[in-house]
């Protein structure tokens, strides 16, 4: 495989994220608009990433983030912190008492059950995290002095404003001028574009962002958002899977981006909110490999899914594994942790093991 990683030994993180992480309220079996009692929990598309590789896979990791500094945001830096992620990255801002002028993120998540679905309400205007714009942080400080294996980072941060996707290409290239392999999830949300220019400026910034991108990350929605490339003949069924029509897509991704080294894709069919089906694909060495599949997969979470998905393909690239076998701990680190509550994985590298193994579910003892 083309990546060139750097040697451990020379970097103080095997990873960083960089990204929004909001306070998650939970409201369990319930629903947001008829709780009255919330568990919370921290959560973002690049910081579930890094947690899960700290976590579940043993690897030294932190987060480039920003918070505004009262009691909120030292709750989310203590969830951080509880998950073993390196804080000393985070950038604190001055909190006005009101929120009027920098806040911290937070965002309402219910499971969904059966034939209803999954919903997520967010509070996120005026972030702290919104508000970085290039020259806040030093890159060369972070890649240069301490060193770092791995970035990641993706299309929920950069679609936060105009100075976030400003920062995102920022970081990317100053990523590359120390060796620093980086990943990018696509991970498209409408709701986040629908005000700064929709689907268009979408692909606008994610198209400037994949210049930079050894590691592309997205299901098929996202790419053809995003990059504005599409499946041919695919109705989502894994079980009438198109193989065919998501080569053609990969190819065209890869003959645009002779830059992307891999490039990887959820496939998921919803079933139900709680019953889907749960698969992955990538383009590795010219070559498309195929993940097992976990048809029937009962959900009691979904949210973080994919997140933990590229954890555990990250985690496999970067422990020098061939890209099918990278794959499949994607697919089972992901498959884990949407069995359990929070954005966050909770699974172990034994369990991650297991599915890939084909153990089943029997009792533990």
């Amino acid at each position: 495989m083309e990546l060139k990683l750097r040697p451990k030994n020379e970097c103080m993180f095997d990873e960083i994220s960089l990204g929004e992480i909001m306070l998650r309220l939970d409201p369990g079996a319930g629903r947001i608009k008829t709780a009255r009692l919330f568990t919370a929990w921290e959560g973002g598309g690049e910081y579930n990433v890094a947690r899960g590789l700290r976590r579940c896979f043993g690897l030294k990791t932190g987060v480039v983030t920003a918070f505004a500094d009262n009691e909120v945001g030292r709750l989310v830096e203590d969830f951080i912190m509880q998950g073993g992620v390196d804080t000393s990255l985070i950038k604190w801002m001055k909190y006005d008492g009101i929120g009027r002028t920098v806040r911290n993120g937070i965002n309402f998540t219910e499971r969904g059950y059966g034939i209803r679905g999954a919903v997520g309400v967010s509070d996120r205007g005026n972030t702290a995290v919104s508000q970085l714009k290039p020259g806040d942080i030093d890159w060369d400080y972070i890649f240069g002095t301490l060193g770092v294996r791995w970035m990641h980072t993706g299309g929920i941060f950069a679609a936060l404003s105009e100075t976030t996707a400003a920062l995102v290409i920022e970081a990317v290239k100053k990523a590359k001028e120390y060796g620093t392999i980086v990943s990018y999830d696509l991970n498209y949300r409408p709701s986040l574009w629908s005000g700064i220019g929709g689907q268009e400026k979408a692909q606008e910034v994610n198209k400037e962002i994949a210049k930079y991108i050894d590691v592309m990350i997205g299901n098929e929605e996202d790419f053809t958002a995003c990059l504005g490339l599409e499946v041919e003949g695919n109705d989502g069924d894994l079980k009438k899977l198109n193989i065919d029509g998501y080569y053609k897509m990969i190819e065209a991704a890869t003959k645009k981006y002779p830059n992307f080294k891999v490039v990887a894709t959820t496939l998921r069919t919803v079933k139900t909110a709680t019953v889907n089906d749960w698969s992955a694909i990538c383009w590795a060495d010219g070559q498309i490999h195929k993940g097992i599949e976990l048809n029937g997969l009962e959900i009691f979470d979904r949210v973080g899914g994919g997140d933990s998905f590229a954890s555990g393909l990250i985690y496999g690239l970067l422990s020098g594994k061939e890209a099918s076998e990278a794959l499949n701990y994607g697919i089972a680190h992901g498959a884990l942790a949407m069995t359990t509550p929070g954005d966050t994985s909770m699974a172990s590298l034994k369990e991650v093991e297991n599915i890939i193994g084909g153990k089943g579910a029997r009792v533990q003892r």
